[in-house]
């Protein structure tokens, strides 16, 4: 199938400000309840009973991508205040990373995103769709949802882009 051969693995990259220290960023990325609020995916989260996901932490996620209901088994390689970095893997591999940095006014964030297509049914038709998502801007809307959820407020976060191929 001609989508399944355009879906390759891809690296997608969004760096943001956020008027908040660190720790304030970290516990939005790693609360449940603050994720589905900023992420623009609606999920589900089983296998997973704390108030934060931490290094180690494991979890069932259940959510929608272009349409299809899908489930991921979610690893958080590690979760502290300067990294995140976390594994999702169904009918699409997820690898995330945001790095935090500390400026005079908050904190600068760089997330980078890879989507790499599962050799399984719908595989590659789920990671295109998740690509053109990305390509359209989804990664930079979530920082800018991420830096609302810190900062308390409704201004948009000025987010800077760029993508690369990995």
């Amino acid at each position: 199938m001609l989508i399944s051969r355009l879906a390759t693995r891809r690296t997608w990259h969004a760096t943001t400000h956020v008027r908040g220290r660190p720790e304030e960023v970290l516990a939005a990325l790693t609360d449940p309840a603050a994720c589905a609020r900023w992420s623009g995916v609606a999920f589900t989260l089983r296998g997973h009973d704390g108030p934060r996901l931490i290094t180690g932490s494991r979890a069932r996620v259940t959510g929608e991508l272009v349409g299809r209901s899908v489930d991921f088994d979610l690893s958080i390689l590690e979760a502290d205040p300067r990294r995140l970095r976390l594994r999702a893997i169904g009918p699409v591999q997820l690898a995330a990373t945001y790095l935090l940095a500390p400026t005079g006014d908050g904190c600068q964030v760089e997330a980078a995103l890879t989507i790499v297509p599962a050799a399984i049914p719908h595989g590659g038709v789920i990671a295109f769709g998740t690509q053109a998502l990305l390509a359209a801007g989804a990664l930079e809307q979530a920082l800018a949802r991420l830096a609302v959820e810190v900062e308390g407020d409704r201004r948009p976060a000025a987010v800077q882009y760029r993508r690369s191929a990995a």
